[in-house]
């Protein structure tokens, strides 16, 4: 035992209820890295006061500390819920979020800190984001399209790769058939006149892994992965939405090869019949102008789409050239959830896990649903821990019950689905759905 925390505890044992000696004491296991000490004091803090605010967020740390952020995330958020403008928990969330790549939700968390306070610095934090100050005067010049997209991506990405997602073979396959072979084999196709890269559309429930299936598929080929939201394109200014769409696909073919990917596609591609101002309706011509690549090369540009209504994207982004591979992302088979549970608990404390089990009771659920149940089971116990004064890992047990409270969010997209698949489907788009629910054409 370090001499320093020793002493602290024997003063905090001739004075128990000094809070300052209780509050350099889990500083100094902070920084001697005593993870499991610091777990222990604090479930022992919370077991006498279970809103006890040194103990909840000590608790938060040590998980972090540990590299359980899956954790670190479910008390921060908890006690978040209770104190929104907690600064010391809306940092330690944002350096979880940091190390849990979610470069997004880390800049927005630290955009609420220095909201609630202007002054607030953390030099690791700002040199992982590289995030402008929030402050800007009139005269300053307006950001760019390039700096935003830099202020979601902070120092060296994990590359994900199809080994990292659980299951899926199926839409593995034709993602290889129909985008890595020709990206790897590039002379070959170009040797036939083939241009490379072009349009997929990824469609499906949401919470079925298109996302992440779009950043193994750029892993696989080795390129550069851009991610963009809905809100980094539209503007309430004319003209502005197009502007910054022809700033994105430059910067993608300055980098190719590389995939775009656009998550919620329907948002921007909407049916243009449906259209009421004629800015949505620009902005549906601006795109299709630079996925055909009228005034530049978009040779070794990917551009991924993901939906989960395809039957609201303009039909015009189906044209051979554009989005004319669509991949249906279906909820995962029972092998496939087999490994999303093995992938999930694979960093949590488990005593022996009965994966069979799980995955034949989740039948139906999506990844985003077994993500769900696996953090209420986890929660479950985090407050059993925090009772009994000890941690416990997760049981079988433990999961079904979480199971067993929810439903799969699946079901209400197939409802919607058949009827598009069984009376819109003249050109066959949406036979795979037909397929999945084994209804005959």
């Amino acid at each position: 035992m370090n001499d320093e925390i020793k002493k602290l505890r024997e003063a905090l044992a001739a004075s128990p209820d000094n809070q300052y000696l209780l509050k350099i004491l889990l500083d100094t296991l902070i920084k001697y890295e005593f993870w499991d000490d610091l777990q222990s004091e604090c479930l022992n803090l919370l077991s006498q006061d279970p809103n006890d605010q040194n103990g909840r967020i000590g608790l938060a740390r040590s998980y972090f500390g540990k590299k359980e952020y899956s954790t670190a995330i479910v008390i921060l958020e908890e006690l978040l819920n209770q104190d929104p403008e907690n600064i010391e928990a809306l940092t330690l969330l944002c350096y979880v979020q940091i190390n849990e790549n979610n470069a997004h939700e880390a800049v927005e968390t630290f955009h609420k800190i220095k909201a609630l306070k202007p002054d607030f610095q953390d030099s690791t934090i700002e040199n992982k984001l590289v995030v402008d100050p929030l402050e800007k005067s009139d005269e300053e010049e307006e950001p760019s399209l390039s700096d935003e997209i830099e202020d979601q991506l902070f120092g060296k990405k994990d590359i994900i790769k199809f080994k990292d997602v659980g299951g899926m073979e199926l839409e593995k396959e034709q993602i290889e058939l129909k985008i890595i072979h020709p990206l790897k084999h590039a002379s070959l196709y170009k040797s036939y006149g083939k241009k490379i890269g072009g349009g997929i559309l990824f469609y499906g429930p949401p919470g079925c892994g298109k996302t992440y299936l779009s950043k193994a598929t750029a892993g696989e080929i080795d390129s550069e992965f851009i991610s963009v939201g809905i809100d980094e394109i539209l503007d309430m200014y004319i003209g502005q939405s197009e502007k910054k769409l022809n700033m994105l696909f430059e910067k993608a073919r300055a980098i190719s090869p590389c995939v775009l990917f656009f998550d919620e596609i329907d948002a921007l591609g909407a049916n243009r019949n449906d259209l009421r101002t004629s800015g949505g309706r620009n902005l549906i011509n601006q795109f299709l102008a630079e996925l055909d690549g009228i005034n530049s090369d978009n040779d070794g540009i990917l551009v991924i789409g993901a939906t989960n209504a395809p039957w609201h994207l303009d039909s015009a982004f189906r044209r051979p050239g554009r989005f004319d591979r669509l991949i249906f992302v279906q909820p995962p088979s029972t092998e496939s959830r087999i490994e999303i549970f093995k992938l999930t608990l694979a960093k949590k404390p488990t005593e022996s896990i009965d994966y069979q089990k799980l995955a034949k009771l989740s039948e139906g659920f999506s990844g985003a649903d077994i993500y769900a149940c696996i953090d209420v089971a986890v929660e479950a116990k985090l407050q059993e821990a925090i009772k009994k004064g000890k941690p416990s890992p997760l049981a079988t047990k433990d999961v079904i019950s979480a199971i067993k409270s929810a439903r799969p969010s699946t079901k209400e997209w197939f409802q919607t689905a058949k009827n598009y698949a069984v009376y819109a489907n003249d050109s066959g788009i949406y036979d795979e759905i037909l397929a999945y629910l084994k209804i005959k054409k």
